[in-house]
């Protein structure tokens, strides 16, 4: 039996008794979502003092269910060797952390997955650009990106935004950028544009 056949056996033996609902930053409780702690034969040949969380939660509308998911709940789990900890500030902790491994993600899409030049010097200039790339991907959806669009990763913005065609034009001391009118995401764009001509200007 492999490892997640052994987690799997492991969570179907888990009593309702046995589950704690998951909890929020402020304290409150998560909504339709609960956690628990696996022990006992699943744990055989692990580290000594490792810990395995366990987090059932009901899938958000879309989500496909792996075959696995008993109730309709989706299951996931990790491993810990914080002891001290209970294990409802454990999952938050986990959860938390979903972030920053976004944004690990993002950077390698973004340019750190290697490092292009010879020198140190040049790679560290590299790493800056990198980081203002960063920096920029993590404010533009914020402040002028709405609805899906704001979920979009690297990939996803440079084909549907940053290498869109247009045309930069000067006249009347205006200039004018003219996208065009069949790309399926023009007004992704523009209502993007707009967002940002109505923020306050810092100076």
């Amino acid at each position: 039996m492999t490892i997640t056949d052994a987690i799997h056996q492991a969570v179907l033996k888990v009593p309702a008794s046995a589950w704690t609902p998951a909890v929020e930053p402020d304290g409150d409780i998560r909504d339709g979502a609960w956690v628990t702690e696996l022990a006992g034969d699943c744990l055989k040949g692990w580290p000594k003092g490792l810990r395995l969380i366990l987090r059932k939660e009901r899938p958000h509308p879309g989500a496909q269910l792996r075959f696995t998911d008993p109730d309709g709940m989706r299951l996931t789990c990790f491993a810990t060797n914080t002891a001290s900890e209970a294990i409802t500030a454990l999952e938050l902790r986990h959860r938390q952390r979903a972030p920053a491994e976004d944004r690990i993600r993002a950077a390698r899409a973004t340019g750190l997955r290697n490092l292009p030049l010879h020198d140190a010097a040049q790679n560290q200039i590299w790493l800056e650009i990198v980081q203002i790339a960063l920096d920029l991907l993590a404010w533009m959806p914020l402040l002028a990106l709405t609805g899906q669009a704001r979920l979009w990763e690297p990939r996803r913005l440079r084909l549907r935004l940053f290498s869109t065609a247009a045309q930069l034009v000067t006249t009347g001391r205006r200039r004018i950028l003219r996208l065009a009118g069949h790309w399926p995401w023009t007004d992704v764009i523009t209502d993007a544009l707009d967002r940002l001509h109505t923020l306050p200007n810092p100076g």
